[in-house]
């Protein structure tokens, strides 16, 4: 094939260091905008991004050239250290170790994407903790909860 066509779509979730409360209301859309243009800057689109002041969802598309791992690395340390250098909030920013990520067919996008934009009503019900539970055994990944917490 002379060609190389690719469709890698991913939903990452990953929370905040001992999940504290630090994505507050004011910060939100610049730290979502701030994590879709590191995506960019990987060659990959951020298709959805949304969460609560704990924990944030991406939907996004990457690059075949473009480990997960190093996408959710250079997200995760980007944002931090530009939430702390521009001291966008009173605490010192950081997200907790490790991410959960599932590849996401073209035939779900749209339904992960309506997910994703519906966090703040999913978690009138539920916890993060939950939903992530929730979310790795969907996908047959028996959750750690030691590591829930860190």
């Amino acid at each position: 094939m002379p060609s190389s066509y690719t469709n890698l779509k991913y939903h990452l979730v990953f929370g905040t260091k001992l999940r504290q409360a630090l994505i507050t209301p004011e910060l939100e859309e610049r730290a979502y905008s701030y994590l879709g243009g590191i995506v960019s800057k990987l060659g990959g689109v951020a298709i959805e991004i949304n969460g609560m002041p704990d924990h944030v969802h991406l939907l996004l598309s990457l690059h075949p050239t473009t480990a997960v791992a190093n996408a959710a690395k250079a997200m995760k340390g980007g944002t931090s250290k530009w939430i702390n250098e521009q001291k966008l909030i009173d605490a010192t920013f950081g997200w907790q170790e490790g991410y959960a990520a599932f590849t996401v067919s073209e035939s779900q996008t749209e339904t992960v994407r309506r997910y994703i934009r519906q966090q703040k009503e999913h978690h009138h019900t539920k916890t993060f903790e939950e939903e992530l539970e929730q979310l790795l055994s969907k996908h047959g990944i028996r959750p750690d909860k030691e590591h829930f917490r860190k």
